[in-house]
């Protein structure tokens, strides 16, 4: 980089890849490595630095292959991830998603992957109605539910990842989710229990459910008006990407500091 700021964010996106180097020489999967929130809005932007990360990464060895490119489900997102998953041949994980109609729009879009907030919703309408939900009536397990069922109805292969989680119960009943990221504190209380742990989600179960069909890749106006209607979705995205962005100017902080020595 030519000036401190380039330098700060030459190091920072240099730092991110050797993090998922690291990560890749322990799991046999994939590493998602996360586009500065920053340019949840940008377009091209997005692409730009998402193909930076993916040109980093093969500099050292590591095939795209084993790389997700994580983008919030914003609509300026969701059409980078359709141009990288089309144009570029570049895995993504839409995140930060909210709602069905962001997930619809990730799915059209050809997103290898989706990472729906379990725990996120649940704050939201704990905070909202100031009441307690069980896992059966969790907001943001039937969020994910719902997800899970409109891709596997209507044929769509990006899979679905519910995230978040606040407690057990959430992830017991998302059992049969494509992928569940779990942290290691509730993974060791799933490996405790001895509770019975039926499957939940069953993907041919959902071509009984009668589920319309929507499309927004090329309808913009539409996925905004949709998306606005859903006020946790518009309130939870805001304060994600704000967080997000939050923590990179932290971590950006800490870089110039050692940079200039």
């Amino acid at each position: 980089g030519k000036d401190i700021e380039e330098k700060v964010d030459s190091t920072l996106d240099r730092l991110l890849v050797e993090f998922g180097k690291e990560i890749l020489q322990i799991v046999p999967g994939k590493v998602s490595t996360e586009v500065d929130a920053r340019f949840s809005f940008d377009y091209q932007g997005s692409i730009n630095k998402a193909l930076h990360i993916i040109e980093l990464y093969q500099s050292i060895g590591i095939d795209k292959s084993r790389v997700l490119i994580k983008l919030a489900s914003t609509w300026e997102g969701i059409k980078a991830a359709h141009t990288l998953q089309t144009e570029h041949g570049v895995n993504c994980n839409l995140t930060l998603m909210f709602s069905l109609p962001q997930a619809i729009a990730a799915a059209e879009a050809g997103a290898y992957l989706i990472s729906p907030f379990v725990g996120r919703i649940l704050d939201w309408y704990k905070a909202s109605t100031k009441k307690d939900y069980s896992p059966q009536d969790d907001p943001g397990v039937k969020s994910v539910q719902a997800i899970f069922n409109y891709y596997k109805k209507h044929g769509h292969k990006t899979i679905v990842m519910g995230a978040s989680f606040r407690n057990k119960g959430e992830i017991t009943e998302l059992a049969g989710c494509d992928y569940l990221t779990i942290s290691p504190n509730l993974l060791e209380e799933l490996y405790n229990s001895t509770d019975d742990l039926p499957q939940k989600l069953i993907a041919s179960d959902a071509q009984n459910l009668d589920i319309p069909k929507k499309s927004y890749i090329n309808d913009e106006p539409l996925f905004r008006f949709d998306f606005n209607e859903e006020t946790m979705a518009v309130e939870k995205l805001r304060e994600g990407i704000s967080k997000f962005a939050a923590d990179a100017i932290t971590l950006k902080d800490i870089l110039r500091k050692k940079i200039n020595g």
